[in-house]
């Protein structure tokens, strides 16, 4: 598999033929993030304009199957799993679903808007003994989880590897000195294969915003 990442939370994997994307960053956003592509599956795990942009998803024939809040799904024999939990996000409240699911043998969590340290049973139940966790560092307005709880947090599921997402400099140099990973790979692409995750254990590694 191939992941490459937009910013925010805007992330997409190639899988041969098949490409799921993450919270694309919608026209509305501030951000002023516009990646756009086609693509299979869409997770969707908060109705806000930083990760709703479904219509940049759309590319010629190809319309993504949404998911846009918990439940379990299977699609092109991926089973998903979406569990509930919420955010708030500039003083107003939302529902952000954690995402779980395997693809060719590795166990992907995506944690989204993740607002709270603390997650539900149900939850934990769904992560059980992740490969990749993909969590926000960015808790620079008080809405996200910031550096320390993300890395304790990190700590408790043990990942064998980590990505942080919706992060700015500040808040990723926090995050990666919480974790002891000052050093960690900075890669524009990652091309994962399952042996490449033998004996890691907590390896964080930045995917750069193309």
């Amino acid at each position: 598999m191939i992941i490459t990442y937009n910013g925010l939370q805007f992330f997409k994997i190639t899988q041969g033929e098949m490409v799921l994307a993450f919270n694309p960053v919608s026209k509305s956003s501030k951000s002023g993030i516009s990646a756009h592509f086609g693509a299979d599956i869409a997770l969707i795990t908060t109705n806000h304009p930083d990760y709703n942009g479904l219509e940049q998803l759309n590319h010629g024939e190809r319309v993504p199957f949404a998911i846009t809040g918990p439940g379990a799904y299977e699609i092109k024999e991926i089973f998903i799993k979406g569990v509930l939990s919420y955010v708030t996000l500039s003083g107003k409240k939302y529902i952000n679903t954690i995402y779980s699911f395997t693809l060719d043998n590795i166990k992907i969590v995506f944690l989204g808007a993740l607002g709270e340290g603390e997650i539900s049973k149900e939850a934990l139940e769904a992560i059980n003994n992740p490969d990749i966790i993909f969590v926000p560092v960015g808790g620079s307005a008080g809405d996200l989880l910031d550096a320390k709880t993300s890395a304790k947090l990190m700590s408790s599921l043990e990942p064998k590897m980590i990505i942080p997402m919706d992060y700015d400099a500040g808040t990723l140099k926090a995050f990666l000195k919480e974790m002891g990973e000052e050093k960690a790979q900075v890669v524009d692409k990652l091309t994962l294969k399952t042996k490449d995750l033998d004996g890691k254990e907590g390896e964080v590694i930045v995917l750069k915003a193309t």
